[in-house]
């Protein structure tokens, strides 16, 4: 069941790295249990901007807050899955897991091979992550990502380099997470194949949110932020 209050609220956000401003004063709010696409061009500022959500880039100016504290107080609310893999391609996937685990404090294997599981791969693959197909690391990156069950996942283009087979497959995994309740932001530049699934699409020129919409529409050039 989808929660309508606000679980992420942005103020003013600025990014400058030096003299380029990555971000130039986004305010939005986003709600529980959705799923949000954020779309653009190269240098849009989405990546940004989901950087700055899920803590791991400190704003110039402004304030995010997640389910009333700070990124970096809810770390343990929030899962992200980066463009590279992060994954020890030498390592299987179970020992990947093993290791990550033990950063967030999680004790034994079940946790692990129910993250595996979840994304519909064999824990017992003994097959080195390096040795895996772009797809397959695809997942095992997400399996990563929700290992400590975090309420929110942020993704940063999860269908990159991935055949269509394969891609559909994540978007029926991420979909499913959403229905049970989870808040779910992809950055992507393959926003098609979330049409029909996404809740929201977000659209940013600039650094700047320039539209909000329900469907994949390419937004008029210069549209306000709402």
């Amino acid at each position: 069941m989808t929660d309508t209050a606000a679980i992420i609220s942005v103020k003013n956000l600025i990014k400058q790295f030096g003299r380029f401003a990555a971000l130039r004063g986004v305010s939005a709010e986003f709600s529980a249990g959705r799923f949000y696409v954020i779309l653009g061009d190269n240098g849009a500022g989405k990546t940004t901007l989901l950087r700055a959500l899920a803590g791991l880039a400190h704003p110039t100016r402004g304030e995010v807050s997640i389910l009333g504290k700070s990124p970096h107080q809810a770390c343990c609310d929030v899962g992200y899955m980066a463009h590279p893999s992060l994954l020890y391609d030498e390592m299987s996937g179970m020992e990947n897991l093993k290791y990550f685990a033990r950063l967030y404090g999680i004790s034994g294997d079940e946790p692990c091979r129910q993250a595996i599981r979840s994304v519909r791969l064999d824990p017992a693959l003994a097959r080195p992550v390096g040795q895996y197909s772009q797809g397959m690391r695809q997942r095992m990156s997400l399996a990563r990502a929700i290992l400590h069950d975090p309420r929110i996942l942020f993704l940063d283009e999860p269908f990159s380099n991935v055949d269509v087979h394969s891609a559909q497959e994540m978007v029926g995994l991420l979909k499913g997470m959403r229905d049970a309740g989870k808040t779910i932001f992809v950055v992507t530049h393959q926003a098609a194949l979330l049409e029909g699934v996404a809740d929201e699409f977000i659209w940013m020129q600039t650094g700047q949110i320039v539209d909000r919409t329900a469907s994949f529409a390419q937004p008029a050039a210069g549209a306000p932020q709402p």
